[in-house]
């Protein structure tokens, strides 16, 4: 009886542990080939302040030029949201950059936070390019008990979407 006093408040601690976590980091990851040549890939993938140009899920987007770290956007989504958006990493040389929400706005994208990267290189039959975008993301609601909006599976399918779309807008414009 004491063995069985003595274990049951640990096991119970340790089940309460178990559920009282908050948000694990999620991943998204999609690329595709595009029949362009790199430079003029980049040519429109570089401007980090235009992607309302290719990305058919921004309505518009306006920023302050910068192709620098903390250079800002900010992005009208469709849905009326807004989002902002800070450069991290920009390297014309290499063809990508990075960037993170600097503004939490889960009632326009269900994430408390991302990062995102976008790089482009040349694609293995002459002509073409490979487009990458990768993102780290949590969700919108980064309690124990998110609601379903705001939920690790509402985050990833957004951001997979928003991935996934803007890739195929970006190729779509290039190939016409």
């Amino acid at each position: 009886m004491k063995r069985l006093l003595i274990i049951l408040p640990s096991i119970l601690l340790f089940s309460m542990a178990a559920f009282a976590h908050g948000p694990t980091p999620q991943k998204g990851l999609e690329s595709i080939t595009i029949n362009a040549p790199l430079d003029k890939v980049w040519g429109m993938v570089k401007q980090f302040d235009a992607i309302a140009d290719w990305h058919p899920d921004v309505k518009e987007s306006s920023g302050d030029g910068k192709h620098e770290s903390g250079g800002i956007r900010t992005l009208t989504l469709h849905n009326g949201g807004q989002l902002v958006e800070e450069l991290d990493f920009y390297s014309d040389k290499d063809h990508e950059y990075s960037y993170r929400l600097k503004k939490e706005n889960v009632e326009a994208f269900p994430t408390s936070s991302y990062s995102m990267e976008i790089q482009v290189k040349p694609g293995e039959a002459e002509g073409n390019s490979v487009v990458t975008l990768k993102s780290r993301f949590y969700r919108g609601d980064t309690g124990n008990t998110p609601p379903e909006n705001l939920s690790d599976a509402a985050a990833v399918k957004a951001v997979t979407a928003f991935l996934k779309n803007g890739l195929d807008g970006l190729k779509s414009k290039l190939e016409k």
